[in-house]
């Protein structure tokens, strides 16, 4: 049986900005004043028995899905926040988000993941340096906004990358192979999860009712405008990603015309000239010439001329 013991990423009680570290083996999420915070690893073996003592068990299950999708709803007295956040982990792409899980109350927060959030994480070292937020609506809204902050980065990052590309295409310079591609990836898979937080957030700043203060909803709203501006921005850049392939493939599909046509033409020009020197070719009796030592110089004469002849042909006719 599992020991009743956890070890939070972060466990911090913080009343009205003083902030006082948790070192309880199995803390409960209930504080006389102020609220708590714990942040935890949904990795660590006593934490499925921990949320099942602790939280409702809708937000149980909530917060230990395998897959998440961004989402903000009301329980009780209580809220759901799923959140995904770009992937900054050493050896990792940005574009595979990660999850972030949180269950908030009017004095408790408790937040899991399974991989770093450098936004989490930043709030971590404030409170260690005795500076975190005041309130449970301050939270939610500076983990929003760095979250959101960190994801604009990346897509910034991939629209600048997309004006490189479409500045190299249009030097004709040859891009790397499945480069186009890989950028392709990375946009939709941001925008599979940026869009439903869209929503996410712009339910979040709607909750005039709940524990947020007007400047953490005036925060929250610049944030939701700033999200929607960052869907809107790797729109472009899927479309603008698009019609570059499209402009790539128009090229290559154009040289591949091309060169055939050429080449339907020097075949053109050749089949007859063929026909000419292997009808001279076969080593039969009756051949004329056969006797004759200018006969060689006849024929190459006889077939450049022809060669000439058939050349001026496709010129007039604007085959070529």
């Amino acid at each position: 049986m599992t020991s009743k013991t956890i070890s939070p990423v972060a466990a911090f009680n913080i009343d009205e900005g003083v902030v006082t570290p948790l070192t309880e083996p199995w803390p409960d999420i209930d504080t006389a004043s102020g609220y708590r915070w714990l942040h935890v690893d949904l990795n660590d073996p006593g934490i499925a028995l921990w949320a099942k003592e602790h939280l409702p068990a809708i937000a149980e299950r909530a917060l230990q899905q395998t897959e998440t999708r961004p989402r903000c709803e009301k329980l009780a007295d209580g809220l759901i926040l799923n959140l995904r956040a770009v992937n900054l982990n050493p050896n990792s792409s940005p574009e595979d988000m990660v999850s972030l899980r949180v269950w908030a109350t009017r004095n408790a927060v408790v937040s899991a993941r399974r991989r770093k959030v450098w936004a989490v994480d930043d709030i971590r070292q404030s409170a260690e340096a005795g500076k975190a937020p005041e309130t449970v609506g301050r939270f939610l809204t500076e983990l929003v906004h760095g979250v959101m902050i960190r994801i604009e980065k990346v897509s910034l990052a991939l629209d600048e990358e997309t004006d490189d590309m479409e500045e190299a295409v249009s030097d004709g310079v040859r891009l790397p192979h499945g480069q186009l591609t890989q950028l392709r990836s990375a946009v939709i898979k941001m925008r599979r999860f940026v869009n439903p937080q869209r929503e996410a957030i712009a339910t979040l700043a709607a909750m005039e009712d709940w524990i947020l203060a007007p400047e953490d909803l005036a925060l929250l709203r610049e944030t939701s405008n700033r999200t929607r501006r960052i869907v809107e921005e790797l729109d472009a850049t899927r479309d603008r990603l698009f019609a570059l392939q499209d402009h790539i493939d128009a090229e290559r599909s154009h040289a591949l015309s091309r060169n055939s046509y050429i080449l339907s033409v020097v075949a053109a020009i050749f089949l007859p000239l063929g026909f000419l020197t292997g009808l001279f070719g076969v080593n039969i009796g009756g051949m004329p010439g056969i006797g004759s030592p200018m006969a060689f110089w006849v024929l190459s004469g006889a077939s450049v001329i022809c060669g000439i002849a058939l050349f001026l042909i496709f010129k007039f006719a604007k085959w070529l």
